[in-house]
């Protein structure tokens, strides 16, 4: 309405890289993550590759009093890494997991077994914020699963425009594995309407 003042956020977005066993400094770096998160306060964070759940555990019990609200999205059979925590209520959550991600018999990529999904929320506003991970690019010059992301971004196009009718405001959050201008982001970006916070903000702190 005329008059009013503008809607301010401020968003944390982060792959933290929390594989079990196998990220090295893994819990000092979720630790970190944690005191980031209480010290800033933002009003919202969407967080990936939280593989562990006792890592997401740890992290609601240190920001209970800044990010009263929060939740932990399972899917596949190790998790799809994905929680959010925040300010304002989430009224609801939906998890869609990805039609094509990635072969099970390639056991050193994971992506299969993780369950790759889109985790949408439904956040006091209305604000619809999502969070995602496509599937990952392991080699570009030889990307074996290019049409995985693609199949991956046609159907999180399709999430978000059939979940965002009513909504005020359409948050994306995520790790896409794409470059900018990849015709998987340009797809996503055409036929959401979605603009990308990065290219269209004027100063950078």
């Amino acid at each position: 309405m005329a008059g009013e003042a503008p809607l301010q956020l401020r968003i944390f977005d982060l792959n933290c890289w929390a594989i079990r066993y196998l990220s090295k400094r893994r819990q000092e770096r979720v630790q970190l993550i944690g005191d980031k998160l209480r010290r800033e306060g933002f009003d919202l964070a969407l967080l990936q590759e939280v593989w562990s759940e006792q890592d997401y555990s740890d992290l609601k019990a240190k920001l209970a009093a800044c990010y009263p609200f929060s939740h932990y999205f399972r899917s596949g059979v190790i998790g799809s890494g994905l929680c959010v925590f925040s300010k304002f209520p989430i009224l609801d959550t939906l998890l869609y997991q990805y039609s094509l991600n990635g072969y099970p018999y390639m056991l050193q990529h994971g992506d299969w077994f993780c369950g790759k999904a889109d985790a949408g929320m439904g956040v006091t506003g209305p604000l619809p914020p999502t969070s995602h991970q496509l599937h990952a690019e392991y080699c570009r010059e030889k990307d074996a699963y290019l049409p995985h992301r693609l199949v991956q971004a046609w159907e999180l196009a399709q999430f978000i425009r059939h979940t965002s009718k009513a909504a005020d405001v359409v948050l994306l959050g995520g790790d896409l594995n794409m470059h900018p201008e990849d015709v998987g982001i340009r797809l996503l970006r055409g036929w959401t309407g979605l603009q990308d916070a990065f290219t269209e903000a004027e100063c950078f702190e």
